[in-house]
């Protein structure tokens, strides 16, 4: 049976996960066969490189959560990854500021958190943040050493290289179909056939809609929210990385400013509906996707239960003045004429029925597929040990 199958494990995805899951089956499993089938003409063009580049230290996450562990034993494994192939990287640390009282109580709450998940956490006074970052104001702050930052497309491509598997680009999934008895064809937008023994879906945005293909039902949906970034036209204003104290409620982190391997400093992202899934700005509109969003349940009680906090970000979106005044509670020297209109992403946010904004990596299987339906930040910075976690549970299968 083995010849009638182009391979034994067939990944869809070429994102960072997706990268990562094929590098893991290769090495736990020599021999096997892997392919990875990607839209795009190359590796990480959506979410891995779009984003801050910041390697998280697990501070934000729920104790025992997947995030938490994942983060925190990623964040050691990504620094050491790049440092043994050269991928550029630092380890800089952070600063999460409060700059309201009422901003205080949920600040010492992340003093406790980050000691829960085995973190170094130093708590900062006013003028001990001037010290890290002198242009900062802040009633508080926490300084979080394990934080760093590099260059994840550079992670991603150094994974397609030592993953030993074929990687087809360009090469876009309108099919699938599974037998049990005979595992997983593929029909790719070509017309090629593409036969495994397992399907793995590393699909990021399109990670609901490749489930159902195969026949599973997920009962969430993907909903695209798109961050907006700035580039700061000073970057001697900040140092390194500087975060706003996040709302719980959500799993967006507020608009912060990152000192990349560049040199430059990036500010965002807000958080705002994409019109598409890949919606980077607001003249992208895909109706067949955004019909998609707005017959989902869910994404009408998100609207209902967080309506005062998705006017403020659709404000930061509409108003340069609106983002340069958020950027300001942090950096009060920055004026509205240092933001320039940088690129944005995309993030490929998983939705219940319910309107509950999935908080943590979902990863569901079924007969011969395992699909990765949820893995947005901290996803690159845990990219090895959710590799592995996948390719664990798709070598359990064959």
């Amino acid at each position: 049976m083995r010849a009638a199958y182009d391979c034994d494990v067939l990944v869809i995805g070429g994102g960072i996960v997706g990268l990562s899951t094929a590098y893991a089956i290769t090495r736990a499993a020599p021999g096997t066969r892997v392919t990875v089938l990607e839209k795009e003409p190359g590796p990480a063009r959506h979410q891995t490189g779009r984003n801050s580049g910041v390697i998280h230290s697990g501070i934000y996450y729920r104790p025992g959560s997947l995030k938490a562990r994942y983060a925190v034993r990623g964040a050691a494994e990504m620094v050491k990854f790049c440092a043994e192939y050269g991928i550029p990287h630092a380890v800089t640390g952070k600063l999460i500021v409060a700059t309201d009282r009422s901003e205080l109580p949920r600040l010492h709450a992340l003093v406790q958190r980050g000691r829960e998940n085995g973190i170094p956490v130093r708590e900062l006074g006013p003028s001990q943040i001037m010290e890290y970052e002198p242009e900062v104001r802040g009633l508080a702050a926490i300084h979080v050493g394990t934080t760093g930052i590099c260059d994840f497309v550079a992670v991603a491509r150094q994974l397609a290289r030592g993953s030993g598997a074929e990687i087809r680009y360009g090469t876009r999934v309108v099919r699938v179909d599974r037998r049990p008895e005979r595992g997983v064809a593929v029909l790719t937008a070509s017309g090629d056939i593409v036969r495994g023994r397992v399907l793995v879906n590393c699909a990021g945005l399109y990670s609901d809609e490749i489930a159902r293909l195969t026949g599973d039902d997920p009962d969430v949906r993907i909903v695209p929210f798109r961050g907006e970034y700035y580039e700061l036209a000073r970057p001697e204003l900040v140092r390194g990385l500087v975060y706003p104290v996040p709302d719980p409620a959500f799993p967006f982190l507020g608009v912060h400013l990152t000192r990349g391997i560049d040199g430059g400093v990036h500010i965002g992202p807000n958080a705002v509906p994409a019109l598409a899934r890949e919606g980077y700005g607001w003249g992208t509109v895909r109706w067949r996707e955004l019909g998609a969003t707005l017959t989902w349940p869910g994404s009408w009680r998100i609207a209902r239960r967080h309506w005062r906090y998705g006017a403020g970000e659709m404000r930061r979106s509409l108003s340069k003045g609106a983002f340069a005044e958020a950027v300001r509670r942090l950096v009060p020297g920055v004026s509205e004429g240092d933001l320039v209109p940088a690129a944005a992403g995309v993030r490929a946010q998983a939705v219940l029925r319910d309107g509950t904004l999935v908080d943590d990596f979902l990863i569901r299987e079924g007969e011969r597929t395992v699909h990765v339906l949820n893995a947005p930040s901290p996803a690159a910075t845990a990219s090895l040990p959710i590799g592995r976690e996948v390719a664990r549970r798709a070598l359990q299968v064959l």
